[in-house]
């Protein structure tokens, strides 16, 4: 299966740029997923890589190969859209066999593939069903199978599952990599759900403002993350504010206004304008921190409570069985272990444009 280069590829709508510059590799086999706010570039990225959009500056290489002016029926891509755009006057098993029979191929060929690709799906007992009479999730299976049944190398997944329920949205995840897995396939999934990017990628692409911010696997991206705005789309963040207090070789102590927070020494020196990030999952309950206790929502297993500080809002959260007895209004001691907080440079412009999703 093959890998895919974009090389420094710029892509605009009249006075609108979509892409700039944008340079990214993925591996043979590897499962990417693309993330970052709406309008930030994600499927212009995705239908140049398709041969959807042609008109563009920079390159495209598929397996080494430049795909630039590359017929779209020969790139060997599997699309599947966001709309599930199945053929509604075709049942689920003429929808699957489509590419197989417009390439010209023989009939038992179309059968088997057909057949093949409705297995792997779970799907063979459907075979006669129309689209109308599938659910969300069977309706998307189809499209993928269909997709995969054109023989493709290189799978396109343009927020595939968006239009499902959170349950269907939730399996059907699952489902995807597994196949996609099993056949060996590269594939590239462009999402806006982060929680479904962190569950089934192999690396993640972050974007911003028609840019790549930052790329890693999930969990470098959640714990390590180079970039503050990283750190601030993907997951939550408590995010500080500060000035060094102190500082030598391993620590620095930051002061954020009503509060000295140590963090890992990095690089910074005394008197130097910073923020700090630490994850709500890594806040500690415990210590000689007292906080408030401001409001507190169930999340699953997990609660998520905001604190307050002295006048500082910090997020935890916590597994409902830990902190059931806590309740709003009341007290309780927390720790922000100094080796879980990341200290970033505070950026040239104020810190609220380096969070701005647009």
């Amino acid at each position: 299966m093959p890998s895919v280069k974009v090389e420094s590829v710029t892509k605009r709508f009249g006075g609108f740029t979509a892409l700039e510059k944008v340079s990214i590799n993925i591996e043979d086999r590897e499962y990417v997923s693309i993330i970052g706010p709406s309008g930030c570039g994600k499927t212009t990225l995705l239908r140049i890589i398709a041969g959807i959009i042609r008109d563009y500056e920079g390159h495209v290489y598929v397996d080494g190969r430049l795909f630039d002016s590359e017929p779209l029926e020969k790139r060997g891509i599997g699309y599947v859209f966001q709309n599930i755009a199945l053929f509604p006057n075709m049942n689920v098993g003429g929808n699957v066999s489509y590419s197989p029979r417009a390439k010209g191929l023989d009939k038992s060929v179309v059968r088997t593939t057909t057949i093949e690709m409705l297995e792997l799906m779970k799907l063979t007992e459907r075979y006669y069903d129309y689209p109308r009479s599938l659910s969300g999730g069977m309706q998307q299976k189809t499209a993928l199978a269909r997709a995969l049944a054109s023989n493709a190398r290189l799978l396109l997944l343009d927020e595939p599952l968006s239009l499902l329920d959170l349950k269907v949205r939730t399996e059907l995840r699952y489902e995807l990599r597994r196949i996609v897995k099993d056949l060996g396939l590269t594939a590239i999934h462009v999402t806006h759900d982060q929680e479904e990017a962190m569950a089934i990628s192999d690396r993640i692409i972050v974007m911003r403002r028609a840019r790549v911010v930052e790329d890693g696997t999930p969990l470098d991206l959640y714990l390590h993350p180079k970039r503050i705005f990283t750190a601030y789309f993907l997951g939550e963040s408590n995010i500080f504010e500060g000035n060094v207090a102190e500082a030598d070789e391993d620590t620095v102590s930051i002061d954020v206004g009503s509060l000295l927070i140590k963090a890992r020494n990095t690089g910074f020196q005394t008197g130097e304008r910073v923020v700090a990030m630490l994850r709500p999952e890594l806040v500690e309950l415990g210590g000689d921190i007292n906080a408030r206790v401001l409001k507190k929502t169930i999340e699953g297993l997990f609660s998520r409570i905001i604190l307050d500080v002295n006048g500082i809002k910090i997020i935890i959260k916590q597994p409902y069985s830990i902190v059931s007895g806590i309740g709003e209004g009341s007290y309780v001691k927390i720790r922000l272990p100094e080796k879980h907080i990341l200290v970033y440079k505070y950026p040239g412009r104020d810190l609220y444009s380096e969070l701005s999703l647009y």
